[in-house]
């Protein structure tokens, strides 16, 4: 009998060992026996969404640009206050920090010595950021200023409207365009992988923060009034706005896509967020477009360090155009997932449409 109870007494301690082991292999689940999730990104701070990139998110053509960003030291990369991270209203979110600087490459997105206007690589500022801050999104705008060249081929389709007798620009772009756009997407996809590594280095997972590659819009469609293609608005040759808004754009966006889908980032199309809201389609109300005219900043240009910047506004997204797509980009992080177009409501607001519909 005595035999029997150590043998008793000895399987009880044996299974209190295990259960204890097992707990602290698998630690605490809830009361449904499911293991808790983790309460959001690691670290501490506010919980932050970050924009990164280049002008379409530092906020050029919106204004009021920081005075550390507006010429000082070297420093163009023009952040507003009116850009849309800082237009983001996603509920628990306290903190917006722009990183993006007016005509960064993907180069200057990702982690190596690539500088813009004097800063440095946006990734190491985010790993910096990361000490102190929370991220619970990162929203990255990136791919036209490097093989592209987006602004240079505005600059060539500008040339094209002083040159009535010569080809439209649109007529190489229909050649190289494509092999542009190639040549980009490995930068693209190095870039946002680099930001995935720094936030995987400070301990976050995928599941912690939303990852979000957006594409760009056309600042200008084919019907500008007609005495608006001028030096007072936009002077491009009409068949040179076609193509751009209906293949150029299109080619961009679907590039950048392909980056997202290498990377695991949402994608959020804005190939056609401008619709009807481009440069000089308000005609003589300005007051209805999302983007602006060409501008040119006249008080610049009796100082020699900020002449050449004079222009640097033209053909981007204005404060209205920042606000209309941060409304887009709310309901977009609030779905949580997928990909996604913003495409105008019957409330004249932009909403994010789920591809299929988009198409």
């Amino acid at each position: 009998m005595r035999r029997l109870r150590w043998y008793w007494g000895a399987l009880v301690l044996v299974s209190v060992a295990l259960l204890v082991g097992l707990f602290v292999f698998f630690g605490s689940e809830s009361k449904t026996g499911q293991p808790q999730p983790r309460q959001g990104p690691p670290g501490t701070g506010p919980l932050t969404v970050v924009a990164m990139g280049d002008s379409t998110a530092s906020g050029e053509g919106a204004g009021q640009y920081t005075p550390a960003t507006n010429g000082q030291g070297g420093d163009w990369c023009h952040r507003s206050p009116n850009a849309f991270v800082e237009k983001i209203a996603v509920p628990g979110i306290t903190a917006h920090v722009n990183l993006a600087c007016s005509g960064a490459p993907a180069g200057q997105v990702a982690l190596g010595g690539v500088k813009q206007w004097t800063e440095g690589s946006q990734a190491q500022q985010l790993a910096a950021l990361v000490k102190d801050h929370r991220v619970a999104a990162v929203v990255i705008a990136v791919g036209a200023n490097d093989d592209p060249k987006f602004s240079n081929q505005v600059t060539d389709c500008f040339k094209a409207w002083f040159s009535p007798g010569g080809p439209p620009c649109s007529e190489a772009l229909k050649q190289s365009w494509q092999s542009k756009v190639d040549a980009m997407v490995p930068k693209v996809t190095a870039a946002v992988s680099d930001v995935k590594k720094v936030l995987a280095q400070a301990g976050y997972v995928p599941a912690d923060y939303q990852l979000i590659l957006q594409s760009y819009a056309a600042p200008i469609g084919p019907d500008v009034p007609e005495e608006l293609r001028s030096l007072n608005g936009c002077p491009f040759r009409v068949e040179d706005l076609r193509w751009i808004s209906q293949t150029g754009i299109g080619v961009l966006s679907s590039g950048i896509k392909t980056a997202a889908q290498r990377t695991g980032a949402r994608f959020l199309d804005l190939a056609k967020a401008g619709v009807k809201h481009e440069a000089c389609s308000g005609g003589a109300n300005p007051a209805t477009e999302w983007f602006t005219r060409l501008t040119l900043q006249l008080a610049d240009l009796g100082q020699a360090d900020r002449a050449g910047h004079a222009l640097q506004e033209s053909f981007h997204p204005n404060a209205a155009g920042h606000t209309a797509i941060a409304n887009c980009l709310t309901e977009f992080m609030a779905s949580r997932e997928g990909n996604a177009s913003c495409l105008a409501g019957a409330d004249g607001k932009l909403h994010p449409a789920p591809e299929v519909v988009a198409r």
